[in-house]
């Protein structure tokens, strides 16, 4: 049993003052396989107290020493790549050769990039040309209190991390307690990397204990959480007392349009292995599928197929295939989502409730498609979080839109289409913070957040670090002659 109960303050690896044992479990064998403390209101206290203490300092860094201290931080990174891929398998479940290549290589990609903005960005100028003492400085905002979750570890730490690194912030650091031992890893890539104390904290904990204390201390002055849409309005309501800025990055239930114009089979194919990748535990995952009524049948015919020839195994195993959900509280919500989408009428064409064969222990899933479903059907609606995907079909490219629309999230939406001005067309309706044709990716750096209760904010290279910036006007300052 890894026993991981310290916190990291100050520079320094430092016991609990106040916190509880807690046990994390590998998600595959379903076994506790490391022990950390749940830290008290002290634990978080003393780290804030030394974000504070270190601010002043390190604001004061200029854009350059920041980013050369980011590139070391990077160096670090990629030199413990693998040993990062490895413990988030084992903590979360990502399937082995996935957690080294996309999950642990999203951190230095998103380092990479806030290398890049760095270089370019403009922390003082002028209000505008042929005015003189009128200057616009971006400082750095404070100190940041960084909740992350489990499901994608490295890269939502590094976006928050990285980007308050760069902008100039200290921090403290809470991460998922379900899957915190990539953070640990984190911390020691931090520290072998030089940073200043009190730079950078990180304290485990629950979010009713350490979370809600980084929302509502009057010494945090910007809170960036991803999550939940339920925790985030929670963390909002926290951090109103004190009127901290807030960064959100929620849910979502992504559309993704299939018009009869596509490359059918690439797009059906490729659009459930999305919805199944990382078993489903993604935010932007295109879970409901729209289908042109043209196309719908051969349509769910060739994404059953999909599902039956998705593989799910050990996260050990190397090779091509899903792994289990992150914890037993995830198991049993996605078996009762998969069971009300029967009962409410869907028709189930893939999967369905209960462990694929073979695999009687860990929180392993069968990949489930549902065809005819319902705008109001609960699948629809609310986030599942596992590899399910709800299809109908559509008949207009207006009804179309009015679908993909219809939801409360605004985070992410698909469109497979031959016909670009229909892409255009189309995308410019689609309420939601990113949209991707055809399966073309997001470049690096790119602002990655959503619409409506999807979040606030952007995170990613400039804007990213802009969420960490506050903005001040200078008056009167003019250089003498």
């Amino acid at each position: 049993m890894l026993d991981k109960t310290e916190f990291y303050i100050n520079g320094s690896w430092v016991p609990s003052i106040d916190g509880r044992k807690f046990p994390v479990f590998n998600p595959a064998t379903e076994d506790a396989f490391a022990t950390i403390m749940l830290g008290g209101e002290k634990d978080a206290q003393a780290a804030i107290e030394a974000a504070k203490n270190a601010f002043l300092d390190w604001s004061q860094t200029s854009p350059q020493d920041r980013a050369a201290y980011l590139q070391k931080l990077l160096d670090v990174y990629i030199s413990r790549n693998d040993e990062m891929g490895s413990v988030i398998s084992t903590e979360m479940g990502a399937p082995i050769d996935m957690a080294v290549r996309d999950q642990a290589g999203s951190g230095s990609s998103h380092l990479k990039a806030f290398i890049r903005a760095l270089g370019s960005m403009e922390f003082q100028r002028a209000l505008r040309p042929g005015i003189e003492g009128q200057d616009i400085v971006y400082e750095a905002a404070g100190v940041a209190g960084l909740i992350t979750p489990w499901n994608w570890p490295m890269n939502q730490v590094v976006l928050k991390v990285g980007a308050a690194l760069a902008a100039g912030c200290t921090m403290v650091l809470k991460p998922s307690e379900i899957a915190p031992l990539s953070s640990v890893v984190f911390a020691e890539m931090v520290h072998e990397a030089g940073f200043p104390p009190g730079v950078f904290n990180m304290v485990n904990g629950d979010g009713v204990g350490v979370g809600s204390i980084l929302s509502s201390h009057p010494g945090i002055d910007v809170v960036s959480f991803t999550g939940s849409t339920r925790a985030g309005i929670l963390i909002s309501k926290a951090a109103a007392d004190t009127v901290k800025t807030v960064s959100l990055e929620l849910g979502g239930k992504s559309p993704n349009l299939v018009f009869d114009d596509c490359d059918l089979e690439k797009a059906v194919r490729s659009g459930a292995a999305f919805c199944f990748n990382n078993t489903g535990q993604s935010c932007n995952a295109a879970t409901r599928m729209l289908v042109q009524r043209s196309i719908y049948d051969e349509a769910v015919e060739i994404a059953a197929a999909k599902a039956a020839s998705t593989k799910v195994d050990l996260p050990s195993n190397e090779g091509k295939h899903i792994g289990p959900l992150v914890s037993e509280a995830q198991f049993e919500k996605v078996q009762r989502l998969i069971q009300t989408g029967i009962d409410e009428g869907a028709r189930l064409v893939a999967g369905g409730v209960g462990r694929p064969e073979g695999l009687n222990r860990g929180w392993f899933v069968r990949p489930t498609v549902f065809a005819d479903a319902k705008p109001d059907m609960t699948i629809m609606r609310e986030e599942i979080f596992g590899p399910v995907l709800a299809m109908m079909p559509f008949d207009s490219e207006d009804e179309a839109i009015a679908i993909a629309n219809d939801t409360p999230y605004g985070l992410a939406a698909y469109i497979q289409t031959g016909n670009m001005e229909r892409a255009r067309r189309v995308a410019g309706q689609l309420r939601s913070g990113m949209v991707q044709v055809n399966g073309a990716p997001r470049a690096s750096g790119s602002p990655f957040g959503g619409y409506k209760q999807s979040g606030v904010g952007r995170e990613g290279g400039f804007w990213g670090i802009e969420e960490f910036l506050e903005i001040k006007t200078i008056s009167g300052i003019v250089d003498s002659r």
